[in-house]
């Protein structure tokens, strides 16, 4: 017996009798009423899976019009329910317009009780596919939410800082191709949530994607998904990032890693917005914003050969130019303060508080590990303070770990690592490019230990 709710409406009374003691056999709840002006006040109208509904119910009349404005107002009130219209005066035009008017059947009077009973759990099962479209469309909802909740905020009230929010509510608002530039720890993927925030596109998904972390051999699964079988390890069917991210925004961070090989076919993905799968014959057409962002200067890799030029036309519609940290004046102390309370509560020290000396330390450092270098620096701070007041020697900031590792050497090769790559960074800037080849390893050498090391 099936758990539904089945409402039967029609002013022939023992026809109504008729159709409970058939119906009740094979479905738990039936109820009936013989006035169609009961429908507005009907209780839960909503909850019913099925409604068998008469079509004329004055004397002599034989029209179809009133069931077909009751099929109307059902469907106002419960546009999921199943309703099946019932007539004793079977026309194909009557039967095509309640089609038309949203009945998922029609049957005729006298019935035949098979039929009858096969028309019913047909239109139960519509309704059951009905619910499950809806509620996996409110899963969706809910969890496009919960992926693009941003934790993280764009903190600052500088001059450069607002020049860079008046853009992007200007570009926000159109669908065009975004670079976001910038030294690395400057806030590049905040600016591409509030591209998408402020888009058209805020209901639907942000799609992240680290570049410079996706190894060659893996670039096209990761990016437009694989076949079960196109490969030893693809054990099953893989959606690729960019049909993921369809109907909202892909954000490729860290685009000037790429090489040029993987460029080609990232241009084709975005000049065809079509994508193949690995394994696969079949073009997928797809409907992304997309954002890029690097801390590379992509115009002088263009110039040595080692980005596409046609590819940084394609990205590049609009480039946004995120500020550094030691341009963005009193923004630092600002975001030093907004990391003090945040780290404070994390760990349990609230009242902690930065003195005179210590910002003014703060002030004067060049943070070329941008905001995300002042973050960690901040934490550590609050981690490791004693009193209520943060003083200059609790920040330790990487020239200062240089004069001290100088004095007293290195006790690690991994502090001799980070002491190289701290004064690499900030002889150049932040300039990773410069920073690498001062080093004598390449970007990704560079990135991937930047990572490892928390910057």
């Amino acid at each position: 017996m099936l758990d539904a709710r089945i409402l039967i409406i029609d002013d022939n009374k023992s026809l109504l009798s008729a159709l409970e003691i058939l119906l009740q056999f094979e479905y738990k709840h039936i109820e009936a009423i013989s006035n169609p002006n009961q429908i507005p006040s009907f209780p839960n109208l909503v909850d019913i899976d099925i409604v068998l509904l008469d079509m004329n119910f004055s004397a002599g009349v034989n029209t179809g019009n009133e069931g077909l404005y009751w099929l109307r107002e059902l469907k106002k009130k419960a546009p999921q329910t199943s309703v099946i219209m019932m007539t004793a005066y079977g026309a194909v035009d009557l039967a095509v317009k309640a089609l038309k008017e949203g009945a998922s059947d029609f049957i005729l009077k006298p019935w035949n009780n098979d039929k009858l009973l096969a028309t019913v759990k047909a239109a139960y099962e519509l309704r059951k596919s009905k619910k499950e479209v809806t509620q996996l469309k409110q899963k969706e909802s809910q969890l496009k939410q919960v992926i693009n909740q941003n934790k993280n905020y764009i903190i600052g009230n500088s001059k450069a800082l607002n020049a860079v929010l008046k853009l992007v509510s200007k570009v926000a608002k159109t669908d065009v191709n975004v670079l976001v530039t910038g030294e690395n720890g400057t806030g590049k993927e905040l600016i591409a949530r509030e591209l998408h925030k402020l888009s058209s596109r805020s209901n639907e998904v942000f799609i992240s994607v680290d570049m410079g972390s996706i190894s060659e051999n893996l670039f096209e699964s990761e990016l437009f998904g694989h076949t079960k079988g196109s490969f030893t390890d693809a054990k099953e069917d893989r959606v690729g990032k960019f049909e993921a991210a369809n109907g909202g925004t892909l954000f490729l961070d860290e685009i000037g890693n790429l090489s040029l090989q993987a460029q080609a076919k990232l241009l084709s993905a975005i000049q065809n917005r079509t994508i193949v799968k690995v394994g696969s014959n079949k073009p997928t057409a797809v409907d992304i914003r997309l954002v890029c962002a690097t801390n590379e200067d992509l115009d002088r890799m263009v110039a040595d050969g080692l980005f596409r030029e046609d590819l940084l036309y394609r990205i590049n519609t609009i480039r946004i130019e995120v500020p550094a940290l030691r341009n963005r004046d009193n923004d630092i102390l600002v975001l030093a303060d907004f990391y003090l309370n945040k780290f404070a509560s994390k760990y349990g020290k609230q009242g902690l508080r930065i003195n005179q000396a210590a910002q003014e330390k703060i002030m004067d450092y060049r943070w070329p590990g941008n905001i995300r270098e002042l973050l960690h620096t901040i934490e550590r701070a609050v981690i490791l303070s004693e009193g209520n007041v943060l003083k200059p020697e609790d920040f330790l900031l990487s020239n200062k770990q240089a004069s001290i590792t100088a004095v007293n050497g290195p006790a690690t090769l991994e502090e001799m690592e980070i002491l190289m790559i701290n004064n690499a960074l900030e002889q150049n800037e932040g300039n990773y490019s410069a920073a690498a080849e001062q080093l004598g390893v390449s970007r990704q050498t560079l990135y991937n230990k930047l990572k490892k090391i928390g910057k």
